[in-house]
C-alpha cells in the first residue's frame, strides 16, 4: 500500500466503494521521546509563547510514522484500504511518548466499472 494511500478514511466506510473482506484490525506503534538539547530548544520556546515547533515537529513524525506502520500492516494481510483510522497517544514516562494509530484493514471494490 502507497505511503499517501487514497483509500484510508476516519469514516467507517468508502463511498463509492464496497467491503468485500475485512482483515481485522491493524496498527502502528511508534515510542518517542526529544533529546535533553530538543528539550532546552523547546523550552526556550516556550518562553516566548506560541507554537514550539520543535515540539510539533516530533509529534508530526510519531503520527507520520505510526500511520505508515499501520499502512504497511495493512498491506502485509491483502488489504487495499483501511477505515475506521483513529490515534491515541499515552505518556509511558516523563517526557516519552507512545503514538498509536490503528484502523480496520479491508478489501475494497469500486462499485462503477
Amino acid at each position: 500500500m502507497s505511503k499517501t494511500h487514497p483509500l484510508t478514511t476516519t469514516a467507517f466506510e468508502l463511498p463509492g466503494f464496497r467491503t468485500v473482506k475485512s482483515f481485522g484490525v491493524v496498527r502502528g506503534i511508534v515510542v518517542r521521546s526529544r533529546s535533553i538539547i530538543g528539550n532546552i530548544g523547546a523550552s526556550v520556546q516556550s518562553l516566548f509563547g506560541g507554537n514550539i515547533t520543535l515540539y510539533t515537529s516530533l509529534c508530526e513524525r510519531a503520527r507520520e510514522d505510526a500511520y505508515n506502520q499501520m499502512l504497511a500492516h495493512a498491506g502485509q494481510l491483502g488489504a487495499n484500504a483501511v477505515i475506521g483510522v483513529r490515534y491515541d497517544a499515552t505518556e509511558i514516562s516523563a517526557g516519552i511518548t507512545e503514538v498509536l494509530c490503528y484502523g480496520t484493514a479491508v478489501y475494497v471494490e469500486s462499485l462503477t466499472p
